[in-house]
């Protein structure tokens, strides 16, 4: 039997504005870790006459565009979908590969949605794509755990 904190936690946790925005503190994490890394990769060209200081704090001003700008997309990215999956989860009373799909259509048109219609239609297929085999890829996983046979029978 669980007890209150835990009931109150799990109502908590229910709301899609708190998981939304849990979404997007947690893509913005991720995004700015990518952004280090990859950025931390690039091979900048610089310029001959730069001594190593001036090209280490060019590289890292470089490195720091970069991690902000995957910072704001993934924090953004995370939170839209978050909250299209929650809204139309609680809209249809049910848990299914249909929501993710549609959440991912949501997400991948509108980020893609200032290039055009044409745009914000490819955006949302391969987004519900992407979205979608993500899902079955997870839940091939988690269907092989025991305690999932066990909910099943």
């Amino acid at each position: 039997m669980p007890t209150i904190e835990e009931m109150r936690a799990q109502e908590v946790w229910n709301n899609c504005a708190v998981k939304s925005v849990a979404s997007g503190v947690m893509g913005g994490g991720l995004g700015l870790m990518m952004g280090l890394f990859l950025g931390a990769l690039d091979n900048p060209i610089t310029n001959d006459t730069m001594t190593g200081r001036q090209q280490f704090v060019f590289t890292a001003k470089q490195m720091g565009s970069r991690s902000w700008s995957s910072c704001k997309t993934f924090a953004v990215m995370g939170l839209v979908f978050s909250a299209a999956e929650c809204i139309i989860e609680k809209a249809r009373a049910k848990h299914d590969t249909t929501n993710t799909a549609f959440a991912g259509c949501v997400t991948g048109g509108s980020m893609s949605a200032r290039g055009g219609p044409k745009a914000a239609c490819i955006g949302c297929a391969g987004f519900a794509t992407f979205s979608v085999l993500i899902e079955k890829f997870f839940d091939r996983h988690t269907s092989s755990s025991p305690e999932h046979r066990e909910r099943e029978i």
